[in-house]
């Protein structure tokens, strides 16, 4: 298709496709908050715990209570250090009684898996990495379940947010179809078994199946716009090995009632000294766009944190930054500058996440 194409975390992936078939960034990201847009995301990476501690062993790496899922139901998660940083974020899927698949992040899928089987290996499960078994297709957008019901046999409507189900999807039977995604809307993942041409053929179904609601293939640089909308945090960005979970604002996510999860002593000494930094939302005041890394500096011009995220937000038209700043910079509405290009811009610190996608009425 001519995309323009990046390397990524050891893969070619599209940052954009062109604009000569209706692509470009702008043109996917607004077809994902309007219509269906899709994504190969086959780098993301998928580990696999079954067996009767496999419950047990999923408690013991994650921050989230997955002794609350029912078969068939996902969460969003952690995978933390005993200090209580991450080594990543995480989808974690309850398949079966006592089976558990995690997606995981495509720069940490090595460092992932090992640390996954170094600290489950005294649970009585097996630790498989899958991730090389599967392509997986998000198909994201307020009429992406249109698109892929005509696909499948399986009932979608009955399939909430967070939730997957397993039907016939173009002739290939048994397909685990989740309702997650990476975008701030509703939305599909597939998984297709990792056969090119089978593949390749799915792909094509769908980008015809979604023809009639102006369907286009998405890159790696609308997935980003479209992530930051939403406020969802980017390994390497808003959560990494230095940054713990009280700072990354996902508190709601971490149940310290848990008896036990690595990392639970260190979030509950460092609950109790405070924080020093948390990230907030930014939006641009003046011109400029803040960048990943980009200086936050005071109204004196001090500074006091740094950009992790940033860019044009195409479906709100503002100029929009996810940033760690300390707690007393942080209200809603406190004016601060980004330092761009050696000057300093000023920006506000507006609620966050920026983008809620509108309720079904």
């Amino acid at each position: 298709m001519g995309a323009k194409m990046v390397e990524f975390s050891g893969w070619d992936m599209p940052v954009e496709y062109p604009a000569s078939i209706g692509c470009g960034i702008v043109n996917e990201h607004m077809a994902v908050r309007k219509s269906v847009g899709i994504f190969d995301v086959s780098h993301m990476g998928d580990i696999r715990l079954a067996g009767p501690g496999a419950l047990a062993a999923v408690q013991h790496i994650s921050m989230n209570d997955a002794s609350k899922l029912a078969i068939g139901q996902a969460q969003y998660s952690a995978l933390l250090y005993p200090q209580g940083t991450f080594v990543d974020d995480v989808i974690v899927h309850r398949l079966g009684e006592q089976e558990y698949l995690l997606v995981i992040n495509a720069g940490t899928r090595e460092k992932d898996f090992n640390w996954v089987r170094d600290n489950t290996n005294h649970f009585d499960c097996q630790v498989e990495h899958l991730s090389d078994d599967f392509t997986q297709i998000a198909i994201q957008g307020p009429r992406g379940v249109d698109v892929l019901q005509k696909l499948t046999d399986a009932d979608l409507s009955k399939v909430k947010f967070y939730w997957v189900t397993r039907g016939k999807l173009c002739g290939l039977d048994n397909i685990l179809m989740g309702r997650t995604g990476y975008t701030a809307e509703d939305g599909f993942e597939i998984y297709i078994p990792s056969h090119e041409a089978t593949s390749a053929m799915v792909w094509y179904a769908i980008l015809e199946a979604g023809k009639e609601f102006g369907v286009i293939p998405c890159g790696l640089g609308a997935r980003n716009t479209l992530r930051l909308e939403g406020k969802l945090p980017l390994y390497g960005h808003e959560i990494s090995d230095t940054i713990n979970v009280w700072e990354a604002g996902l508190d709601r996510f971490c149940k310290m009632d848990k008896p036990e999860f690595v990392g639970r002593d260190a979030l509950e000494k460092a609950r109790g000294e405070g924080l020093k930094r948390t990230l907030v939302g930014l939006q641009m005041v003046d011109r400029g766009i803040a960048r990943d890394g980009y200086k936050v500096l005071d109204s004196s011009g001090r500074e006091i944190g740094y950009v992790t995220s940033g860019s044009p937000a195409p479906f709100l038209k503002k100029n929009i930054a996810l940033a760690y700043v300390p707690p007393e910079q942080a209200a809603v509405g406190n004016t601060v500058q980004v330092e761009v290009r050696g000057q300093g811009v000023k920006a506000e610190v507006v609620p966050t996440p920026f983008y809620k996608r509108p309720k079904k009425v």
